[in-house]
Order: C-alpha cells, then structure tokens, then sequence
C-alpha cells in the first residue's frame, strides 16, 4: 500500500523512480543519455524552482522568502494586527485575507466574537485589505476559490494553510512570520529537504481522500520521515485523482509535521481555475527531466482502504476493516495509549461501544477544508439518499466549505437528500476541528471528516470530568456509518450507490455581494473599531545577562500539541487578549501551570520595578545565595528572572502562536525539550524571545525535575556570541551543571531573542 525508501531517488521525465544507489548514475545514463549530478539535479523538483522565484537572497541554502499573499482567520488576525500596528504597520504591502470562519458563533464571552469581526473589517478597510464575513467561506476554502495561483507561495496563521494540489506552495506559521511580511521583511529558514510522494494507481470505490491522508500520515509521522520537508506529489496517480480528491489529500499533509507541499499540475487542475473565472491563475508545473528527491514515499491508491484515525491522533491509523475484525484488541490499544494522552485525568473505556460485536458511534461530522468540499459532500449524498440516520443517539452534520458550495449543494439536490434522511445542513464553520460546535456528550464517540482528533479537539474538559473521542474518517466510510444508522461501516461494503458525480458551477456573484475588497487600496482615515477585550500586547524585556529559570510545569507525554499548552475551543474568544487568554495556559494538561509562573513572574516584575526580587519572591534568597557564592558579580542589573517547561516534543499541531505566547506573557524566558515537533512551534517560541533549549538527556532521568532552579549565567553572551552549546546548573545545596543547547538560530532570530520579542526587534 505504502513503501518508504531508504534513500533518496531520481525520478526520470516525472514516472520513472531509480533509487539512489552506487548504480543509480549508470541507470540513468543507460535510460536518458545524460550524465546527471545530484546537486543539480535536486534543483529540478518543482519545490525548488518556486522557492528560487521567492527567495529575496542569493543563497539557495539560506533562504529569505517573501510571499504573495496572506491569510488568517478571526482567532489569530486581532493578535497579528497588534502585533505588527506596535511595530510601525502603515498598509498591508501584499494582499491579506482575513476571514472570519473560527469565532463565527458569537456565543462565548458576550460581544467578543463579532467585535473582533469589526476590527477585521475596519482594519482591511484602513490597511487595504479582504474581509470575508463570518459563515462565508472557511479560510482554506476561500483560499483555494480566490488566492491560490500555480508557482505562487501563500503565508497562513493557519496550519492547515496547504494548497500544494493547485500548484501552490502553501505554509502554515505563526503570526510573528505574517507580521514580518506585513513589515516588508522576510521568512528565513534553511533550504528544505524534498520528498516525493509517488502516487501510483487509481483509488476504489467507496475510497476517498481522508482515506489517502491517514494512510501516508500513518506511515510517516511516527519517524519524522518527511517532518520539515516539501511533499512534492508526483507519479502516473496523480492523473487519476479530481482536484477535489488532491485538495483533499493535500490540506492533510499538515498532520505528517511537513513544512509543505506541491503537486504537479495538469489539464484536471487548469479546469478548476477556468471553473472559478481565474483561468490566468494557471500554468502548468511538473519536475525537470531528471530530478533528485531525498526520500520517496510510494502510494499504490489501488491498494488503500477506507481509514480510521482511532484517538487521539491522525496517525493511529487502521483500515476500517482492520477495527471490525480486531474490535476489542484495536479499542483496548486506544485504552492504554489514552492512559499517556489523558494523564489518567478522567476514567477513560470504549467497551461500552461494542453492540452486537459491532462499533456504534454517537456523532458523524463532515466539515471544514478537509471534509467540507463538494465532491466529498456530493458523494456523502449519494450514500444516504433513500435511507435514513435512525432515532436513536446518532447524529449527522455536514458543513459545506464555502457558501458557493453550500449554494452549488442546494441547486443539485444534495442538500435535500441529506436533510431528508435526518442530515443537518450547516453553515460554513471550522468548529467541530477545534473544539467548538456540535460538542459530543460525555463519553459519546465521533467520527469526522475534519483535520485532527487531538485530546480536547471535540470540546471535552478534562478537568471537569468530561471526556469524548474524535475518530477520523472519510465522508463516504461516515455516510455508510450514517445509513447503517450509526454501526462503523466502510463505504467499500455499501454495494448499491449511484454515485452522481455532478459537475461543479461556482457562482462568484456570492462574493461579489458579501466580501469587502479593498483592492488594495489602504484608507488611513478609517478608524479601527476595538471592543473592550481587545487588549495591546504588555511590554516585555530584553533578555538579561544572566537568567535565573523555574522549572513549572513538566511533561513526560512522547509528544506534546499547542492544544495542550494552550486549549482550543472555548478559549477562542480570548484570543485578542493576550492576559485573558494566558489564563488558560496548559489548563488541560497542568491546572497548577498558571499559579506557578505568575509567582515566579513577581520576581521579574520587581527587577522591572527596580525594587529586589528577593523581597517579591522569598524561595528565590537561598538561589541567589547558592549562586552568588560561586558567580558573586551577578546580582542587581545583570539578572533576569523567569519560568520555564519541559516537554519531551512540543509543539505538534496548530500554528497559534498563543500556545508560546500565553508562556511568555505569564513571565516565561525559554522551553526546554529533547526536541521540538515542529519549526512552527520553534519559530513561535523565538518571535516572543524565549529561548528553545534542548537537552539530550533522557527524559526520564532528567537532571532537573519540577520546581527546580535553573541557572543559565552569561545567556546574553552566548546568543550574541552565536554560542550553541550553553553551560547551565540546577541549583541545588550546590551548583549541578548540565548542557543546553539552541540549535540553528538566524542572525535575526537572535536578535529578536535579544531584544526580548519581534515588537522590541521591530520598534529597535
């Protein structure tokens, strides 16, 4: 089904793949006439050549990328905005979409959700930028309808930000790299590694795109396989794939910790710039004659199955045939591994789910930019048309992606046949992916076509008691699970469909009527409406000489999600204040994590006061005494005091830059891990001036542990002095020293960890 090389390869006039051993040069030479060197022939992926186009540098190892577009939704765009207005904003200098499809149900925190709406709104207007009002379009679907362009690069405050199957290069970041593209400055990051995913085949029927998905997430995110790499989609499969069908596999590549994703382009994909009126949009876009990849995952689609993402990650990955046959065993292993995920905070058994020796499942969803698209709603259609979701607890909601889809579903009828065998029919929302709408009960469990299945992401709270499970699956496997009024079936079993395969007619005149475009044109007499929970970022410090850190919260999980250090869901609302919403921080996975670090927080603010820290914080006398019998210079005017966590992986999932920011602003100065899950997570941890430690020792026999004090002398030196390995003790009776590391770090990346944030780099 799936086969990861070993090594790099060589793919001949995009078909032929030849491995990269010590014959690899005479095959190709014997099949093409041509010598070929792998350097060179690594500049003929079409990754490459659209990161040549964008690259402002003039090394292509060290890249300094400026995009042609930006996008964010209504939980990251207010702290964006502030962020980039307190660093010297005048106008949007490359077109901004801000799209309103995460707080779009107004019903947390009073006003909040519309207020920020209205900033958005009147800030496109001053900042001349694009305002699309809330239940429109999710910003991936809107994206895809009205942005993408082939050869392009777009920069999303979204993780999900992928449109690699339209021919653009899409990344997911957090917001400090969108406000450097506001500021007319740049992304820097090493030149990446390319991998090809050589689809060969044509899927079966009843196997949709999800199905793809979780089979390459399965295969690939547990090793890292293809973590901080371009996906470059290629092979004879991708023919035989709609655009629809590689959208949907594509948005998923997000969940395999890629930095991003391309596909080749053809006739299929040029079809759907001319059905959205876009058809200069297009160009077509294949790999050199012979191009060098460093690593290939073959997909024999005629071989995937109808997937499940059982709990509570995309990639704990089965066939749904696998979890029918093995029902106990499979759900058992979800049992064990939720001991880890949940911290045995709740009582945790699926057993109850087993009828019959069949599994019964209490929620069906089909949404957002994953599910939400019309061929896979269409199809979810064709499945139940004629039959009915029963009485009994099951429910099913389908969210269309876009109101252009929503209306194209109502004019072929789709929309008839789902409601009239018991289907809601929503409006676009991106809630049921993060924890907000159509919240299971307690203990129920959902099956979604949606992006992640993450603790939390169905809106439970653990430390209330309440837990549920998200599965994920296609929306074919969930329209047969709702015709079998709730049993998990595959949609490959479902024998008597006719699927319709209607064509698609996208009406642009929605748009056209509702969306505020500003062409570009900035307004600077529009005054910029705040609500009351609209607050500016506090004012944060360089980093000091030497720093003095509290270990406050510890975790031991084997990865750790920005969910989990910061919730989703209800949070949402808060996001546009940054000390309302860093109330919440790591509130699901250690309540005690706030308490802590505002205490160690008044030791800092006493030395911003210029009163002693010792007074604020009396544990800190005995630190100092132990440090200052072995450093007696450090002391008033040379130290800085602050909180720190360790996480074995940190940072899997979202690309909100709050789950670093809510630590910094509760007085945080750095993290440490064995390693970090993603570059976004590091990034976010860099643009608020905390540093990313590593450590390599083992996890669990750390030399460290919780409520320690971590003394790092000289830290200022060390950043400055492009220092990678740091000499830190543990204070103790004694000094214990240990080793820290910070990675590769940009020359601005430092100074921005110097000057204690992105606003102080910006206002200099």
């Amino acid at each position: 089904m799936i086969q990861l090389y070993n090594q790099g390869a060589y793919l001949l006039n995009g078909t032929e793949l030849v491995e990269d051993t010590k014959d690899a040069q005479a095959i190709i030479a014997a099949k093409t006439g041509k010598t070929v060197n792998k350097e060179e022939a690594a500049k003929e992926t079409i990754a490459y050549n659209i990161l040549k186009e964008h690259n402002t540098s003039s090394d292509m190892e060290r890249l300094k990328i400026k995009f042609d577009k930006l996008t964010s939704h209504d939980i990251t765009f207010v702290g964006i905005i502030q962020t980039a207005r307190a660093s010297g904003l005048e106008k949007f200098p490359i077109p901004y979409v801000l799209t309103n499809c995460h707080n779009s149900l107004c019903a947390v925190g009073g006003t909040i959700n519309e207020d920020d709406h209205m900033f958005g709104l009147t800030c496109a207007k001053k900042y001349g930028g694009v305002y699309v009002p809330p239940h429109q379009a999710v910003i991936h679907q809107f994206a895809r309808e009205m942005l993408a362009g082939s050869g392009k690069m777009i920069l999303g405050s979204d993780s999900h930000t992928r449109y690699g199957a339209l021919g653009t290069m899409a990344m997911g970041e957090g917001g400090p790299e969108l406000v450097k593209q506001l500021l007319n400055k740049t992304y820097d990051i090493k030149m990446p590694g390319v991998v090809a995913i050589y689809l060969d085949g044509e899927p079966s029927i009843g196997v949709g795109p999800q199905d793809v998905a979780l089979a390459i997430i399965g295969a690939t995110f547990g090793n890292g396989y293809v973590n901080n790499k371009v996906m470059e989609f290629v092979g004879p499969g991708v023919s035989k794939l709609s655009a629809d069908f590689r959208i949907g596999i594509d948005v998923m590549t997000t969940e395999t910790t890629c930095l991003s994703s391309i596909w080749k382009t053809d006739e299929t994909i040029k079809e759907f710039y001319d059905i959205h009126g876009r058809s200069e949009d297009y160009k077509e876009l294949n790999p050199g004659a012979v191009a060098y990849y460093d690593g290939v995952v073959y997909v024999d689609l005629s071989k995937i199955k109808p997937m499940i993402a059982m709990p509570f990650h995309p990639s704990n990955a089965y066939t749904i045939d696998e979890v029918n046959a093995n029902l106990k065993d499979i759900l058992h292993d979800v049992e064990q591994r939720a001991l880890v995920s949940l911290d045995g905070a709740v009582e945790y058994s699926l057993q109850d789910k087993i009828r019959d020796g069949k599994l019964y499942v209490e929620q069906g969803i089909i949404a957002g930019c994953a599910g939400g698209g019309f061929e896979n709603i269409c199809a979810a259609a064709d499945i139940i048309r004629g039959k009915s979701i029963g009485s009994d607890a099951f429910t099913l909601s389908v969210y269309p992606a876009s109101t252009p889809v929503y209306m194209e579903l109502v004019r072929n009828g789709a929309v008839a046949d789902l409601m009239a065998a018991g289907t809601i029919v929503k409006t676009a929302f991106c809630g049921p992916c993060f924890g907000a709408g159509d919240t299971p009960a307690n203990n129920a469990f959902s099956i979604r076509h949606s992006t992640r299945n993450f603790p939390n992401r169905e809106g439970s709270k653990l430390q209330s008691g309440q837990i549920s499970s998200v599965a994920l699956m296609d929306a074919r496997s969930i329209a047969a699970t709702a015709a079998n009024k709730g049993f998990l079936t595959s949609a490959a079993d479902v024998m008597d469909v006719e699927y319709k395969a209607p064509k698609y007619h996208f009406d642009s005149s929605i748009y056209a009527n509702r969306v505020f475009d500003s062409k570009g044109v900035a307004d600077p007499s529009v005054e910029i409406q705040f609500g009351p929970n609209i607050k500016d970022w506090p004012a944060m410090s360089a980093l000091p000489e030497n720093l003095i850190l509290k270990v406050v919260s510890e975790i031991h999980d084997p990865v750790t999600t920005t969910d989990e250090l910061i919730p989703s869901g209800e949070t949402s609302s808060y996001r546009s204040n940054p000390l309302g919403l860093a109330e919440f921080a790591l509130s699901r996975k250690d309540p005690a994590y706030v308490g802590r670090a505002k205490e160690v927080q008044k030791a800092q603010k006493a030395i911003e006061a210029n009163t002693c820290p010792l007074e604020a914080l009396e544990e800190l006398k005995p630190v100092m005494a132990t440090i200052r019998a072995s450093y007696p210079e450090v002391g008033e005017g040379n130290i800085g005091v602050g909180s720190t966590i360790f996480a074995v992986k940190p940072g899997d999932g979202s690309a909100r830059e709050q789950a670093a920011s809510c630590q910094k602003v509760l007085g945080g100065w750095a993290n440490i891990a064995n390693e970090y899950a993603t570059k976004r997570y590091r990034s976010n941890l860099i643009n608020w001036g905390m540093l990313p430690f590593i450590t390599e020792e083992n996890h669990e026999a750390l030399s460290f542990k919780n409520g320690d004090y971590i003394f790092v002398p000289d830290v200022r030196k060390a950043v400055e002095e492009k220092v990678d390995t740091i000499k830190a003790f543990v204070v103790g009776d004694e000094l214990k020293e240990i080793t820290l590391k910070l990675g590769d770090l940009t020359d601005n990346e430092r100074e921005i960890i110097l000057k204690g944030c992105l606003i102080n780099y910006y206002r200099g």
